[in-house]
Parts: C-alpha cells; structure tokens; sequence
C-alpha cells in the first residue's frame, strides 16, 4: 500500500476509539487498539464488541478475522498514535486531563522518530501543546514542536465530529478540522486522515481546532437551554411546547429546538465548562445555558413527584436511562440523574425502561429500589409514566395503553 503510514494505535476503544480502530483496519491499515478494560481487549479480540453502534459488531468481526484489528493493554510501536481517551470534568467543573496524561505516558517509550500523535479527544485550548511537553519531558531523546521547525514526532488535533447511531457512517462523511502544532504537522495528519475521509479536511492550528470543537458543542447546548426553558415557561401557562415550537419554527428565520430532560453525553453536557473554566468572565451566557440545562433533571423530578402526590403508593416508570434516543450510552445522562433523585425522594415503586441495555448501571442498581422493565409491562403496571428518551420501541406504545396513565413527557414520543 503506497502511504507513508503501516500501522496505527488507537489509545482508547470506547465510542470513538473502536469504530475508529475498525473503520482504519477496513482500509487496510494494521491496527493496535489500546484499552485498559482487560474485559474489553477480551472481547474485541474474540471479534465482538463491548458497545452498541450499528454496524460496527460486523465491521469489528471482519477486521479481526483478517487479521487486521487486534487489543491489547500494553502499547506497541506503530507510525500513527491516536489518543481518543476520556476528558471529564471535575466536581468544580474544571478540565480533568488525567486519561490523557497516562495515555500520553503509556505510548511514551515506544514512539520513534517520523511517528505522527494525534489528539482526538475534545480538550481544552492548549491541550496538544501540554501533551507536547509530557512527551519531550518523557522522551528527551525525541524532538518534539514546540521545541523546533523539524520536530522527529509530529503532534495534531483533530476532535472527532460523530453522531451515536451514525458513527461510521460520519467518521467518514464529515468535514474534519486538522490542528498542527505547526502547519508542517497539520500536513502530515491531513495526509492521513485524507486515506479514510471523504468530507473536506481542513487545515489549521492545533488551538483553533481545539476551540472550534468546543464551541460547536457550546452553540448547541445554548440552544437547548432555550428550548428547555421555554418548556418549563410552558408548564407554567399550560401550553404544549411541541405546538409552540412547530408554529414557532414556520418563521423562515427561526428553528427553535427541541427540548430535553436536560443535557446528556460526553460532549455536550461538558465541553462547554472547559471554556468556562478557561476564560470565566468572557464566557456568561455559555455559563447559564450550562446551569439552565444542569437544573432541568431536578425540574422534572419534581413534576414527577407532584404527580405522584395523588398515590397513596404510586408506581412510576421513566421511559429511557440513555442520554439519547436509540442507544446504550448512559454518559452524562440526565435521565440517570432523574432516576437517582427519585430512588432518594419518591414514596414508591420506581421503575426503569431501557431497551438498549441488559442490566441496570451499578449506581443505579445499589439504590435498591429500583426495577428494569420491558417497556409494554412497565406501562402496564405503573400509574405514572415519564418519558425522558425518545427510543423507537417507545413510539410503539398505543395511545390507548397510556389512557389510563398520568403521562410526563420531557422528550416528544
């Protein structure tokens, strides 16, 4: 194969990391993924896979058969690193670069000169160049960007654009932003990304890129907040969101939302904060549209409760735990928060419907007071239903089940 890289590690084989892995080893690349889940290297070596995303279980079968895709929890030399690991917040909110920095310590020892690290979790600004630092401190026998024009290990940002339910579908279809810690880096990344993307792969520097990614998911989640708080304005004037928004959207210059239970995933729900975190006083609205959407859980779980009131041992069923329709990533979700709380507060039977999922997650299950239900028999039993997630097997349900049913919609069924 006439390119300049053979071989790529993929540090991290989570919801970006595997497809990612899979989708290089389908062009042919020879892939190492890199995990510390002993479990999930397990599994993805026998040809299986430890998330829900359609169509990777097949992709991740063929790679591994052909000998193309393999796990493992130590690192190997390759030509391309890519670290696709967690980047979380801390309970101040603040960035925590911890997995990165023991990603960037694990590849450290075998990286070689020409190699090319690429940093596709979303971070904050300045990120790349810190991981630069780690390496050359690491690695004083190595040249590194920030330290000459002619680097021997080139570093680049380019944070992944994916949808959950389309992942490999837009891992290859999307514009992707290439941020070189020098344009000679970006070059070299865009040389490969061009192997596997068909959208426009655009160059710039690794702190734009940076900034780029979280204000993409900063703009979305201000958004949001003003659907979620035009719901609860409804509320107040008994008015149907849905109505208001689908007759507020026939303006040719107005799309409204739609609104949630909150905000839920590893992105949205926590980019903004890095930005927060790092320019506090430039960054207000971003901050409240953050708090507006952190407060909606706690705003329908008192909906909830109030409804319950009218039970003398009210039996409630949240429809959905995921942070989206139509998958099993409960990260940031705030219909697990929702289900929290009311496992502490509610006088009941709780019960919760997630269809995408085969047992309930251990925060959950060591409540001890909560059930997971297929979702016809949880209808059938509860007197309160309270749908957090649009999940297909929802709009299922005939309308006549739910007759008898006081019925909360946080999401449209």
């Amino acid at each position: 194969m006439d390119r300049p890289f053979n071989t790529v590690s993929v540090v991290g084989l989570g919801y970006v990391g595997l497809p990612t892995a899979a989708l290089l080893a389908s062009r042919g690349y020879n892939v190492i993924g890199i995990d510390v889940n002993e479990k999930a290297v397990e599994t993805i070596n026998e040809g299986r896979v430890h998330i829900v995303e359609p169509d990777l279980d097949v992709l991740v079968q063929a790679s591994v058969t052909m000998g193309r895709l393999r796990a493992t929890l130590e690192p190997e030399e390759a030509d391309v690193f890519m670290l696709a690991v967690p980047t979380p917040f801390k309970d101040d909110h603040q960035p925590d670069l911890s997995y990165l920095e023991a990603a960037t310590r694990k590849i450290a020892p075998v990286i070689k000169k020409g190699d090319l690290v690429i940093l596709e979790s979303t971070s904050p600004v300045n990120t790349t160049e810190t991981i630069a630092g780690w390496l050359a401190d690491l690695r004083p026998d190595l040249s590194f960007p920030h330290q000459t024009k002619t680097p021997d290990v080139s570093l680049a940002h380019c944070p992944e654009r994916i949808l959950p339910g389309r992942v490999l579908r837009e891992l290859v279809e999307n514009d992707r932003m290439i941020g070189g810690m020098t344009k000679e880096c970006a070059a070299k990344a865009q040389e490969f990304y061009t192997t596997f993307v068909s959208g426009e792969c655009i160059l710039t520097n690794a702190r734009t890129a940076e900034l780029a990614k979280l204000v993409e998911n900063s703009y979305r989640d201000v958004n949001i907040a003003f659907a979620n708080e035009l719901s609860i304005i409804c509320d107040r004037f008994d008015i149907d969101v849905w109505e208001l928004i689908d007759l507020t959207n026939r303006h040719p210059r107005v799309n409204v939302l739609n609104p949630g239970p909150g905000v839920g995933g590893h992105c949205i729900a926590v980019d903004p904060w890095f930005i927060v975190a790092q320019a506090p006083e430039e960054s207000r609205l971003i901050r409240t549209a953050r708090e507006v959407n952190d407060a909606k859980p706690h705003y329908m779980v008192e909906k909830i409760l109030a409804a319950a009131d009218r039970f003398k041992a009210p039996k409630v069923a949240c429809m959905g735990l995921a942070y989206k329709p139509d998958i099993d990533d409960l990260r940031e979700s705030p219909a697990v928060d929702i289900v929290l709380d009311l496992a502490d507060k509610l006088d009941g039977e709780l019960i919760a419907v997630e269809p995408n999922i085969r047992e309930l997650p251990e925060k959950i299950a060591q409540s001890g007071k909560v059930t997971l239900m297929p979702f016809s028999e949880a209808v059938r039993e509860a007197d309160i239903v309270a749908f957090l997630v649009s999940h297909k097997q929802f709009k299922e349900i005939p309308l006549k089940d739910l007759d008898s049913k006081i019925v909360i919609r946080a999401v449209q069924r």
